[in-house]
Parts: structure tokens; sequence; C-alpha cells
């Protein structure tokens, strides 16, 4: 029996978006042991998904640090991995490839581009796609990569809707990190009012994330939490299963929607496009616009009304 390394450091969009990756690898090694490397806010959330059995944590530190990395490099050696494939495709992995792993079958955007391929042109392609395209090239048959199904990660939470929710509920996601504030589209407010008079028969939330509680005070609907503490992922993602329509920015919890299957819609600046991030779905579409500021909330009302209409 052969042992698999993964390694996928996050964030939290990229970690849903690589579900139908960890089945892929799963479907076509079941005799391996396959383990990620990640890092620890997403501890408790791979620990529950089907296709990996053992999670290891990279703290990330600083590359000159270097009793962390022998500490990292001794912690990885003793598992004697047979293969690497490198979700994340990044400068310290293939750091890690150069000095930590050495010798070992490593699958990276860099190792199975054509000599007249360069990375940069590779990286404008859809980010599902390439990673369909790194997993053929290492011979992996990709029947999932590109319908990443994120249904094992949610956790029942009736307790939550029971508490809050009496009819069909819309969840809004209207924050952003701070590195990201750019990606905030500023009317969630005014749409809340324009649903409420619309829409008697439905209710609306958001769940903020743990930095975002005192934040959500300004929004005008309820914030769902779980005794004061926000919701964990598994929660949120169970929270999202059952909600009727999800109205997001470009955040994890979109991520999160579109690949649950559920009804929504995502906002995107000119920061990418849905295409690269391989956002869009049949039911779950994005509206995107050059200026984030020229969208008002009466102009995304009316491009989401029909569908708001069918889940009344």
């Amino acid at each position: 029996m052969s042992n698999i390394l993964i390694i996928k450091h996050g964030s939290l969009g990229d970690i849903v978006q690589i579900s139908g990756v960890l089945r892929d690898i799963r479907e076509n090694f079941r005799q391996s042991k396959i383990f990620i490397l990640t890092t620890a806010p997403y501890e408790s959330l791979l620990n529950q998904c089907p296709y990996v059995d053992n999670i290891l944590i990279d703290q990330r530190k600083p590359r000159w640090n270097i009793f962390y990395l022998y500490k990292l490099k001794k912690m990885l050696k003793k598992y004697n991995f047979s293969k690497v494939y490198d979700l994340q495709n990044s400068s310290r992995t293939s750091f890690y490839k150069k000095y930590l792993l050495k010798n070992l079958e490593w699958n990276s955007t860099e190792t199975i581009l054509e000599k007249e391929e360069k990375k940069s042109d590779f990286d404008k392609d859809p980010v599902l796609e390439r990673f369909a395209v790194q997993l053929k090239k290492s011979n992996v048959e990709v029947k999932f990569t590109k319908k990443p199904d994120f249904r094992w990660a949610g956790t029942n939470i009736d307790n939550i809707t029971n508490k809050y929710f009496s009819k069909n509920f819309i969840l809004l996601f209207p924050f952003c990190s701070l590195q990201n504030s750019h990606k905030q589209w500023p009317f969630f407010n005014d749409l809340i009012e324009i649903i409420k008079i619309n829409y008697e028969n439905l209710e609306i939330a958001t769940v903020p994330g743990p930095d975002e509680i005192i934040k959500a005070k300004k929004i005008n609907t309820r914030s769902i939490t779980n005794n004061e503490t926000s919701l964990n992922i598994m929660e949120l993602t169970g929270l999202i299963m059952k909600s009727s329509y999800v109205i997001s920015n470009d955040t994890g919890p979109a991520h999160i929607a579109a690949h649950l299957d559920k009804s929504g819609t995502v906002i995107f600046g000119p920061h990418t496009s849905a295409k690269k991030v391989s956002i869009e779905t049949n039911k779950f579409n994005a509206i995107s616009v050059n200026n984030l500021n020229d969208l008002t909330a009466e102009k995304l009302f009316l491009l989401i009304k029909e569908k708001i209409d069918l889940i009344n």
C-alpha cells in the first residue's frame, strides 16, 4: 500500500473547489492512503472528507525558519510518500518540491506543462479546467473534478434553522476579508428592503464569520450564530443546504453554495471573472460589472427577481 500526498493550503473557496479532485484521486487510488497537507482552519472540515485518510498541518512559517522546515521535512519523510499532487501550485510548494520532498513523483502545474507552454498562460484558464488537465496528464481518470460536490461537508443544523426560521429563507453574504474589500458590493441593505417589500413570505438572514459579527450589526436583517458564536464551516454548509436562495460577494460561502447545487447569485467586480474561478452552475449564476457602485440594488433585484419568484 502506497501513501499519496495532496497539498492544498486554502482559502475556503479553494478547499471547496477541490472536492471533485479529491474524489477522482480517491477513485483512482483505492488501495492507497491519501494524506492532505493543509492549514489549521481546515483541519476539522477535511477530517470529515470521505476522500482522504489523514490530515497534516502546515503552519506555513517563513522559509528562512530552518528549524520549522527541518521539522516539517522530518514529518513528511516518515510517511514515505510515493506521489505528490500539488493543488496549491505556489512558489512555496515549488520550494517544498526542491528541498523537502525531493525525488518523488510530483504532479503540479509546472511538471505537466509542455515545453512551449508558460505557467502564466495556463493560469488564465478556468481553475477546474486546470485541475482536470493536471490530473489527466498524470494518468488519473477524471470524472468529478469539474463538478465538485461539497455535500459531504454539511452537518445537521436543525437546531439553528428551527430557532431562526419558519419560512423559506434567503442567505446573504455581504462581507469580504480586509484584503479583499474591493470585492464588496455596497448595497445589501437597499436590496434587503426591496425584497422585504416584495416578498412577505420570505425570510432574509446573513451568516457572519468570526471577524464579521460586529459588521453584521450594520446589515438590516438577522444574523445567524450558534450561541453567539459564528458557525463553523460544516454548520455553514448545512445552513446553505437548507436555504432557498443565496446572494453573495465573491467569497468562500459563494463557492459553497455553487458546489452544493444551490440556487443563487454571486456578484463580481473587475477583480477577476466568474469563468476563471469556475463558480457558475446551472442554478448559481454570476453578475459581473466593471464598477460595483454602478450596480444598484434596483438593478440587481430586476436581474434576480424571476428566480426569487420561484421560491416565494
